[in-house]
Order: structure tokens, then C-alpha cells, then sequence
């Protein structure tokens, strides 16, 4: 018996590529750099918006001054843009709302800075039963190190043997198995089913509701 579902955000819950790939082509724009097709952006993200952000500059600028100045110019655009094009994938306001009903505690635990990540749940989902709402915080390693996972156990003590750990990538599926808890790995988000396969997902699922299966 499950009592506590971790999720993942972007590709689990929301559909933000648009709006990632619009920011980091406005902070390549600003610095003089080619942009990207939008199309090319689900293979950048899931590392954290430093990552992403290095990712995208051609190989021969990719210092850490050029980072932090796509940094700077990258988050003030996104902190004003990040909900204009993205959206709950379908199906996830019900599955949180059935969640929440039934008395399931909830957490959110993402590579994207913090503000960001707590701005998006207020928006989008502010009614959800959630017990920790964590990004990334500078110091602190991105996922898959699994001390992003520890903190929302922290912040609501369960025996790992009843958590959930769902997201739709690799990074995903690894920070679950170094955290020792279940993984469900989620079809529709930015990578494919072999990645979730090859990343030995405990579970795979092509609809949110299949998620109550696991739940018990």
C-alpha cells in the first residue's frame, strides 16, 4: 500500500517544453547566439536549467561565464513566460484530484530552480495535497542524485516501501532507484518508452490514470 506519490514535473505533470525552449531561445538571442528549433529542446532538458542551458550553446562557448550570463538572461524571461504555452498533460488534474481524495500525500521533486517550480504548482494545481514543492537549490545536487527525494521524506516521514516515485526520463528512473523507492516511469513526457525500459523502470504508464493500479 502506497501513501506517498513523488512526482517529477516537466514531462510528468506539465507540458513546458514550449515554454523552455522560448526562454532559452530569447537568452541565446540576447548574447548574440544562434537559436534552436523547438523541436530539439525535449533531448536538452531533464539535467536542470544550468545543463539545459549548456547544452545549447555551441561547444565552443560553453564556459561558465556564458552559462551564467545565459542564466541571468534566460530567468528573467522565463520567471514572466513560464505559464503562457505550457499546460497539465491531459488527464493529471484528475489523477491529483483523486489523489488528494483519497487521502494521499504528495510531493513535487524537479531539476528546475525552486521559484519557478513552486510558481507553477500554485498556478496550475494549487489545491493538490501536497507535503513538499522542491526544485533545484543552489549547493545542492541535481537528480539523479536522490538528495532532492530525501528532503521530501524529510519534510513528510514514510517508509520508502510506501512511496511512489513517477517521471518520465532516465534521470527519473535512476534518482528512484539510488533513493530505494518504487519507480513508474510516464509515456507521454519528453523521452520514449525505451529510455524508461533501458533505465529499468519498475512501471511503465501511457495514462495518467493507470498510475491508481500501483497505488493500492
Amino acid at each position: 500500500m502506497k501513501s506517498y506519490v513523488i512526482f517529477d514535473l516537466d514531462g510528468t505533470l506539465l507540458n513546458s517544453i514550449d515554454d523552455l525552449a522560448t526562454a532559452t531561445n530569447h537568452a541565446l538571442e540576447t548574447l548574440g547566439y544562434p537559436k534552436h528549433g523547438l523541436w530539439v529542446y525535449p533531448g536538452m532538458v531533464g539535467n536542470g536549467v544550468t545543463k539545459l542551458l549548456e547544452r545549447a550553446l555551441p561547444e565552443d562557448a560553453r564556459d561558465e561565464a556564458n552559462v551564467a550570463r545565459m542564466r541571468q538572461a534566460f530567468t528573467a524571461y522565463y520567471d514572466e513566460h513560464c505559464c503562457d504555452a505550457t499546460r497539465p498533460y491531459q488527464g493529471i488534474p484528475e489523477l491529483l484530484d483523486e489523489l488528494t481524495k483519497r487521502g494521499f500525500n504528495l510531493a513535487v521533486t524537479s531539476n528546475k530552480y525552486e521559484a519557478a517550480v513552486v510558481k507553477l504548482i500554485r498556478h496550475f494545481f494549487p489545491d493538490a495535497n501536497w507535503r513538499a514543492v522542491l526544485g533545484h537549490v543552489e549547493g545542492i545536487p541535481t537528480k539523479p542524485d536522490p538528495s532532492i527525494v530525501f528532503k521530501a521524506l524529510s519534510l513528510c516521514p514514510t517508509p520508502k516501501s510506501e512511496c511512489l516515485y513517477v517521471g518520465d526520463s532516465a534521470v527519473d528512473i535512476e534518482t528512484a532507484r539510488r533513493a530505494c523507492v518504487e519507480s513508474v516511469g510516464v509515456s507521454w513526457g519528453f523521452r520514449t518508452i525505451l529510455e524508461l525500459k533501458e533505465a529499468c523502470a519498475d512501471h511503465i504508464i501511457s495514462m495518467p490514470n493507470q498510475l491508481l493500479n500501483f497505488i493500492g
